[in-house]
């Protein structure tokens, strides 16, 4: 923590998780829990989630702390773990039960948003994350007494939860923009060529353009996903012999339910979908949280602007929900308003989060951290309400 001078001032909360995804050497062209710099990348397991603003944000405070700054709130730094396991531990959330005064903030600057690339490598969209989608899985059994193979019957589980599932495969939930998805994609039609553009200002019709839809989702999957709940099978297993019928069979379903839609609503369409009464479908692993959007306030807002102007000329600034999971969730539900903010640009390709070869641009990090130390100094600085009347 960096003290600050006004006491009974709220601390600004930097936060960054530290643990990553597993990673299986033999598939990747790298080590990948070796940092390797090549041609201009960093490659590693975790070069972009997380550790790359965790590094940014130890960074600045270091630099503050030589530079003999002394600004006006506290700023605290949150490296923390489980981010990537919440159902078996999660620091955060650890934290918020046992000591929550050590989370306690003015609002939080958190991972949930990048910046895009156009295809010379200049910065063209600079995203503000505010509220995530809710993560939740969902157990789906099918069972039968089963017997010999050479008897096959009806009931079979492995048959009727693959045509549940197939039936879920074709479903879509419906569109639905909230105050933040609606202003992303407004402000990315000015963005895009022409029929694109025109694609996402039909999606933003009432009623939506199903076709638009399905041609945006066919270039980006992140639209789709941005357009509505979404849920999807993940796991399959089944069978307990290959000469007997099977006895059961299991599937987990992920879904990422937009803010506002109640997880019981999203179980309840869930079952009417799979259109079979004995295929049990219940709630598994964490139970999903469902938070307040943060507002995007001019306190928020304009420190950003002010940096971004500065260091990428022109450059689009872009709300956008997160369509994955992160911390924030837990920090929301506390009233901690907290805001995915990185400044670290991507190219089309993207940083694969959770795939093969995770990496980041060597200059997008600096970049970055540049971006970062300025925008914090700024918030640090002022005493005035983050949470003031929506943005």
């Amino acid at each position: 923590m960096l003290r600050g001078r006004v006491r009974g001032a709220k601390p600004i909360l930097l936060l960054a998780h530290i643990d990553v995804v597993e990673a299986n050497r033999s598939d990747w062209i790298r080590d990948p829990f070796k940092l390797t710099e090549e041609a201009g990348w960093y490659y590693g397991r975790g070069v972009s989630d997380d550790k790359a603003m965790a590094a940014i944000f130890t960074d600045s405070l270091i630099r503050y702390r030589r530079e003999g700054l002394r600004p006006r709130r506290d700023i605290k730094l949150a490296l923390t773990c489980g981010e990537e396991t919440s159902d078996i531990f999660n620091s955060v959330e650890c934290l918020l039960k046992t000591r929550p005064q050590v989370l306690d903030a003015a609002f939080a600057l958190n991972e949930g948003a990048l910046g895009e690339l156009d295809q010379n490598g200049t910065p063209v969209v600079l995203e503000v994350q505010a509220g995530e989608k809710v993560y939740q899985d969902y157990s789906l059994d099918a069972s039968d007494p089963g017997g010999h193979s050479a008897r096959p019957t009806k009931n079979n589980p492995i048959v009727r939860l693959s045509a549940a599932l197939a039936r879920l495969g074709a479903y879509n939930f419906p569109v639905s923009l909230t105050k933040t998805t609606r202003a992303y994609f407004e402000a990315e039609a000015w963005l895009m060529p022409p029929d694109i553009a025109a694609d996402m200002r039909s999606v933003l019709k009432d009623p939506p353009d199903e076709a638009a839809v399905e041609r945006l989702w066919a270039i980006n999957p992140s639209w789709n996903a941005t357009l509505r709940t979404t849920c999807v099978v993940t796991q399959i297993s089944g069978g307990h012999a290959v000469n007997a019928l099977p006895q059961s069979a299991h599937a987990n379903v992920n879904c990422r339910a937009l803010p506002g839609l109640a997880l019981a609503d999203v179980q309840n369409e869930l079952v009417r979908v799979l259109a079979d009464p004995d295929i049990t479908v219940a709630p598994s692993g964490e139970a999903g949280i469902q938070v307040p959007i943060p507002p995007l306030t001019p306190k928020i807002m304009d420190p950003i602007r002010q940096v971004a102007a500065a260091m990428w000329p022109g450059v689009a600034i872009v709300p956008i929900m997160w369509t994955g999971g992160t911390d924030g969730r837990y920090l929301n539900a506390k009233d901690v308003p907290t805001y995915g903010l990185s400044g670290l640009f991507h190219d089309a390709e993207g940083p694969h989060h959770h795939g093969l070869n995770e990496r980041i641009r060597v200059k997008s990090l600096l970049d970055g951290r540049r971006f970062l130390y300025e925008v914090v100094k700024l918030y640090a600085n002022d005493l005035g309400n983050f949470s003031a009347p929506r943005y």
